[in-house]
């Protein structure tokens, strides 16, 4: 049975999951959502460098459904109110799923990851994005 788990929940075991599969620690302040199988998390996304206008996400795991993807923007577009969010990434799973939801590559950042891992710059602005909750996201006035 699949689950979201919601930002409101602060899961630990999410920013855990995202640090085992990249090889990284993240610290706060950030906040997650993850996707749950039977108990583990099989999908997860950690938001943070939040400047108003546009958040940081990190992105692992499989199993992605619409119902996740559209909670993710409802989180990000409605209740942040950001105009974009960004991804960086060295893996090409990661560089599908943002395009699957409507983003772009946007770079390139030399050595970002280490030497000779270069991290792909991706963007998703908010009226680009497919998965929006009913239909079209709500507008900012």
């Amino acid at each position: 049975m699949l689950r979201i788990i919601s930002s409101a929940e602060n899961d630990a075991r999410i920013p855990r999951f995202l640090g085992e599969r990249l090889g990284v620690a993240f610290y706060p302040p950030f906040t997650t959502m993850g996707l749950e199988r039977n108990g583990e998390i099989i999908a997860a996304f950690l938001f943070n460098i939040y400047t108003g206008p546009d958040i940081h996400v990190t992105i692992a795991g499989s199993g992605w459904t619409r119902r996740f993807l559209r909670e993710m923007g409802q989180y990000l577009f409605e209740q942040l109110k950001v105009e974009r969010f960004t991804a960086i990434t060295e893996n090409q799973s990661v560089v599908d799923i943002v395009k699957r939801v409507g983003g772009r590559k946007e770079g390139l950042l030399r050595n970002h990851f280490g030497p000779d891992r270069d991290g792909i710059l991706l963007g998703v602005l908010k009226n680009e994005y497919r998965y929006a909750t009913h239909g079209k996201l709500t507008q900012s006035t």
